[in-house]
């Protein structure tokens, strides 16, 4: 019996230790083809410096010359408006009435008022040049009809803030109320913008900043007109600069009717009065996101960082960079839409 067991426990023994063997070397080979599928190829480019052209060219922002809400001083139901989006408007435009029964029966009430401190001001001034009453009495009089011309000139503004008037020249850009509303006072019922005057907003590097002067002329481009060059000027150059230690500039040009502008748009502006120099560059494919707020994958170790940073000039499908990167520090130039912070790769080129 012994001999028949123990032949009969060895074959078992043999067949778990291959059948272990056999699962152990499964994990091994998934686990082995999941970290190779885990690691991301990427293309990538060594930031370095490079001579910067003449031929500045920055991103900015359009906005208009002048953008301000539609206040209603009065509140109340809204009665008529007079106004659309898109449409222009004088300084002084009638927009909209409010309900004014109130205010013109106060209106009403404060005339008669005034009218009859009035004559009996003018009643004793006579009797006070016959020395029928004392000048303590004349004065009183005064002081009566001097505190109802003001209520009435309370009243009467009351009574004209129910029609709301346009402060500036330019164009709706919004509207936020209907006929039947109700208002309350000191709501903002719309917006108007002035566009036929235009200021680019842009920021610039120290450097740049104390290159640049008010008057300096700039060549402005958007990518909605190819090929159209609109020209400004520096009006005014920041005296202090932000968090990321760039100055803001602002440019003014005059709109075009041919090819008009909107604010909001980006444009990108050429200075030619600043000179050549070394800085570092990114090419453009490199960057995630726009450039407003601009972002790159840097590599360390085979791992991709997410990293935000700041650009100053444009030349030749590069971007110099102001903050964020150093000299030999490696920047993914393709790959970046299968890649997350903090994600293993491997460098194909």
């Amino acid at each position: 019996m012994k001999k028949v067991l123990f032949p009969l426990i060895t074959t078992i023994c043999v067949v778990v230790i291959i059948v272990l063997l056999f699962v152990i070397g499964k994990k091994k080979e998934k686990g082995s083809r999941q970290d190779v599928l885990s690691d991301i190829p990427v293309n990538v480019f060594q930031c370095k410096k490079q001579l910067m052209s003449n031929l500045v060219s920055m991103v900015g922002v359009i906005n208009p010359n002048n953008d301000v809400d539609i206040i209603s001083e009065a509140q109340g139901i809204v009665r008529a408006i007079h106004f659309k989006v898109g449409d222009n408007v004088r300084t002084g435009t009638l927009l909209l009435e409010i309900d004014d029964l109130v205010r013109k029966s106060d209106m009403a009430r404060s005339e008669i008022n005034y009218f009859k401190a009035k004559r009996d001001f003018e009643r004793n001034k006579t009797l006070y040049e016959q020395n029928s009453i004392s000048a303590s009495q004349l004065d009183l009089s005064r002081l009566d009809m001097q505190s109802a011309e003001n209520d009435m000139t309370r009243s009467q503004k009351a009574l004209d803030d129910t029609r709301v008037k346009a402060t500036i020249s330019g164009t709706i850009n919004s509207r936020k109320v209907n006929e039947g509303s109700y208002v309350q006072q000191n709501s903002t019922i719309g917006s108007i913008v002035d566009i036929s005057t235009l200021k680019v907003a842009v920021n610039v590097s120290e450097k740049d900043a104390f290159i640049l002067k008010p008057g300096d002329s700039v060549e402005i481009s958007t990518d909605v007109y190819p090929g159209v060059i609109y020209y400004g000027r520096v009006d005014n150059i920041a005296s202090k600069a932000d968090d990321e230690h760039t100055f803001p500039v602002e440019i003014k040009l005059a709109n075009s009717q041919e090819n008009p502008l909107k604010g909001g748009m980006f444009a990108r502006i050429n200075f030619t009065s600043i000179a050549s120099r070394n800085a570092i560059v990114i090419p453009r494919e490199a960057l995630i996101g726009s450039v407003k707020n601009p972002q790159v994958f840097v590599i360390y170790r085979n791992i991709a960082l997410l990293r935000t940073i700041t650009l100053g000039r444009e030349s030749d499908q590069f971007f110099e960079v102001l903050n964020g990167l150093k000299e030999g520090e490696w920047v993914v130039t393709s790959g970046q839409n299968n890649l997350s912070d903090n994600v293993k790769v491997v460098i194909v080129e």
